[in-house]
């Protein structure tokens, strides 16, 4: 027993030798990468575009965190994107932007917004040329902007219109005894509509169809202006599949070029005017990320807000991903009470969710609208409680591409009475009063608990009609004729009345500034979110979770494990939802 004893003391103090070691490497490692603050761009070079990782509105680093981007692999800021480019149109350094890009991980407003700092880039004279080993839909509608596209001989192109599908799960729950009981107010309120039906509802058939119709429209115009091909005749090319093949690709004008990637660089050598034994300079995203960061102008002591709500809307603190009523209204109270600050930014990118939180962002927002003009920035998507969240603003702009409204809400409570019932279960509920036994899982839904939540379905509707009555001044009939949960494209939004005008988040912060009569000023972004090494340490205790999640998504897929996702996060709702009506998934 000694020996074991002895054994288990000396395997545990290995252990935390080794964590020790580990933490201080990661510590040297954060020091020594902090040390690099600069970086040396060569004359007369090309800006590569690569784009690998997820891009989110907005990363919050702290600049001054040694573990930034150390411990975890990054989702890329649009917003650092974008500045980017815009420091290398006035470069001298900078000659051109080479796009070698494939499966772009943004969705289509982020991707126009980056479209549109290209087309400014283009302006200044200088070139920009695409490569890919294939492109997909919104692959290709990025590198449309571009000079010159070119593609692998044996690569593929698909151009074929958008489209979406919707899973239905009714049967499944018939099967297996397990069934969402729903309860909503809205028409195209059709999140639940999975658990409801076997067959997609003319309603929800209706909205999508608009609603990629609309998207696919802005995605043809920007196409059409950068290829010069008329909209109709993009139409009839993705019709007949006339981009499947590179050599067709390149007949339809949708290439310019079908070579191998030396070729492209050569190319690209070409553009620069380098002689045989002249080397290319290319610099990449991430280390230019670096130097136009430190190029950031100040202009004046006056400061506008940029506060970044991305994520679906849960109730309690929130984080990167996540928006929470904690970090969110800390950074709209902050800005509040900061008398630098002039006017707020709100970049709202959610798909909506808890009702709860969105009416608490919602008020402090008409706070702080009492004290400065407040504008918000849609992204991707501002649906539902996303849209809840900015209808208190004093003006809203949208992208085209944007996917906004779905003014409605919905419960869903799971049940598995059936179930219970079919494996031998029996639930039996004490209490001490009529109605003090709320609910069982194990029981079938009463009248009486079904018309309680619709009440509350009811009351949180009409509350939100009234934000939007308020928000966008007009009667609660006009507001109800927008809503019943029907989900629009920034283009319909602008045209219904949701949203005052189509723009992007620097259109946003011009207005801000212009109510504000400022000339000069400078960013504020919020929130702060904490630092690698806090996250580090937090998720220490939750790395089996995410090691075990890793290894079903590798094991089954990742279309599988999306699907799976769904399922799981329908379950774990708590409270009235105003979220999307549906899990919209372009292709």
């Amino acid at each position: 027993m000694k020996f074991l004893r002895n054994l288990l003391a000396a395997i545990i103090g290995c252990l935390i030798a080794f964590g020790v070691v580990f933490v201080m490497f990661i510590i040297f490692i954060g020091i020594v990468g902090s040390s690099e603050d600069t970086v040396t761009i060569k004359k007369n070079s090309v800006l590569e575009l690569q784009l690998k990782r997820p891009i989110s509105d907005y990363v919050g680093d702290n600049a001054m965190d040694p573990f930034a981007g150390a411990l975890y692999e990054q989702s890329q800021g649009l917003d650092e994107i974008l500045h980017a480019i815009s420091v290398a149109k006035d470069d001298d350094d900078i000659k051109g932007i080479s796009i070698n890009n494939n499966f772009m991980m943004a969705g289509l407003a982020q991707t126009q917004a980056i479209r549109k700092a290209l087309e400014a880039f283009k302006a200044s004279g200088k070139f920009v040329y695409t490569y890919g080993d294939f492109y997909m839909q919104k692959d290709y509608y990025l590198a449309s902007v571009a000079d010159s596209i070119f593609m692998n001989p044996v690569g593929a192109l698909d151009f074929r219109g958008l489209s979406s599908e919707v899973l239905f799960f009714k049967d499944l729950q018939e099967k297996t005894g397990v069934k969402m009981e729903v309860i909503r107010h809205g028409k195209y309120k059709s999140a639940v509509e999975p658990f409801i039906s076997n067959e997609m509802s003319e309603a929800n058939r209706t909205q999508i169809k608009e609603l990629i119709g609309s998207l696919w429209n802005s995605m043809l115009e920007d196409i059409s202006k950068g290829r010069n091909i008329p909209s109709a005749d993009l139409n009839v090319i993705a019709d007949t599949l006339g981009g499947r093949t590179p050599e067709y690709a390149k007949e339809t004008g949708l290439l310019d070029g079908v070579i191998f990637f030396d070729q492209y660089q050569q190319k690209l050598r070409n553009a620069l005017n380098l002689g045989e034994d002249d080397d290319m300079n290319v610099v990449s995203l991430d280390d230019y990320v670096i130097r136009s960061n430190k190029k950031i102008v100040k202009k004046g002591a006056d400061k506008i807000a940029v506060i970044f709500a991305q994520g679906e809307i849960l109730y309690g603190e929130g984080g990167p991903d996540i928006i929470g009523q904690g970090i969110i209204n800390e950074a709209i109270i902050e800005a509040k009470e900061d008398d630098k600050v002039k006017a707020i930014v709100l970049r709202v990118n959610s798909p909506g969710g808890s009702a709860l939180t969105s009416d608490i962002i919602w008020r402090e927002i008409e706070l702080a609208r009492e004290k400065k003009p407040v504008v918000v920035s849609m992204g991707n998507v501002a649906a539902s409680g996303g849209y809840y969240i900015a209808v208190g603003a004093d003006k809203i702009f949208a992208e085209p591409t944007t996917i906004t409204g779905s003014i409605g809400v919905f419960g869903t409570i799971p049940n598995m009475s059936e179930l219970a019932g079919n494996i031998g279960i029996n639930a039996e509920q004490v209490g001490t009063n009529k109605n003090s036994v709320e609910y069982s899982l194990f029981e079938p839904m009463t009248d009486n608990f079904r018309n309680y939540v619709q009440e509350g379905i009811e009351s949180t509707y009409n509350t939100f009609l009234q934000r939007v009555a308020q928000g966008r001044n007009i009667s609660m009939a006009q507001a109800d004729s927008l809503a019943q949960g029907r989900v629009w494209s920034g283009v319909d939004a602008k045209r219904m009345g949701l949203v005052d005008e189509l723009g992007n988040l620097e259109d946003a912060i011009a207005e801000a500034a212009n109510m504000a009569e400022l000339e000069n000023y400078g960013l504020k972004k919020y929130p702060k979110y904490k630092s690698g090494f806090e996250r580090f340490m937090e998720d220490l205790g939750g790395a089996s979770a995410k090691v075990k999640q890793g290894i079903i998504e590798e094991e089954i897929g990742t279309e599988a494990y999306s699907i799976l996702k769904q399922v799981k996060s329908v379950m774990e709702r708590e409270g009235v939802q105003a979220r999307m009506p549906f899990v919209l998934d372009i292709k």
